[in-house]
């Protein structure tokens, strides 16, 4: 473990663990840092094929650290906050599908990291949300902005504004949450979907998340001009031949990744 951040492998999966126990594995400077650096663990590692976030303990990650912020000068928590969108960008825009398992609390920056994975699963003991105005803060990781993309912009201004955690099966009823698990269940299933991921065409995976990511934003025709480019590339791949020769031929198909 380096500065409250673990990864392991599951085959093709990688798990990357917050290890914060002692303070509900709340985000500080050094564990921005050392989640960077694991990232550039899991971008050199071609054998990953997904990634799982997850947290240690009874929390997913509790927040930001608000006794490391709490004696932060306007300049040095403006700082703070462009690293956590550096580094949760870099999530975000990873190559390969990544799925949050939050398992207890995910609140504030932990809802924020959150957000930046593909999709979410969580424990039914799970709690999410935005408290950051009960503090005299707002949330500063990207919850503004990605958590109206992901459930619209009145639940996203309930819960910032009132600011109060909701549990998992709202959160799964607002879209914020894709699936609920019972405690012991859910990284299986987090690691599962991983599985299921990695056994999919790679060249077909990464074009098809790198262009409904970038087309959420665009409007429509550029959204489908990306989609249209993307399909003619991926008929360039070997595992477009592979895959659909297995398909004809009734089998399995082995891709390679090229």
């Amino acid at each position: 473990m380096a500065d409250g951040v673990t990864l392991t492998r599951q085959g093709a999966v990688a798990v990357l663990t917050i290890e914060r126990p002692e303070a509900l594995n709340a985000l500080n400077r050094a564990v921005v840092a050392a989640f960077e650096r694991t990232l550039d663990a899991v971008e050199a590692d071609a054998g990953v094929a997904a990634l799982v976030v997850t947290g240690a303990g009874r929390a997913f990650v509790a927040g930001a650290d608000i006794a490391e912020m709490r004696t932060m000068t306007p300049l040095e928590a403006e700082a703070f906050s462009g690293t956590a969108h550096r580094v949760f960008g870099r999530l975000e825009s990873l190559r390969i599908p990544t799925i949050a398992a939050v398992n207890g609390f995910a609140l504030g920056g932990g809802c924020e990291l959150a957000l930046c994975c593909d999709w979410i699963y969580a424990s039914s003991k799970a709690k999410l949300g935005q408290p950051e105005t009960k503090l005299g803060l707002i949330p500063g990781f990207g919850g503004t902005s990605r958590l109206v993309r992901r459930v619209g912009l009145a639940w996203a201004k309930e819960l910032v504004l009132v600011a109060d955690p909701i549990d998992a099966a709202l959160a799964a009823r607002i879209g914020l949450v894709n699936r609920v698990f019972e405690p012991d269940a859910l990284l299986p299933a987090a690691i599962a979907a991983g599985e299921a991921v990695a056994a999919r065409g790679p060249v077909a995976t990464r074009l098809a998340k790198q262009i409904m990511q970038e087309g959420q934003d665009a409007d429509v025709r550029t959204a489908h001009a990306l989609e249209q480019r993307a399909f003619g590339l991926v008929f360039a791949s070997e595992d477009r031949v592979e895959g659909t020769t297995a398909f004809v031929e009734k089998r399995e198909p082995s891709f390679v990744g090229r």
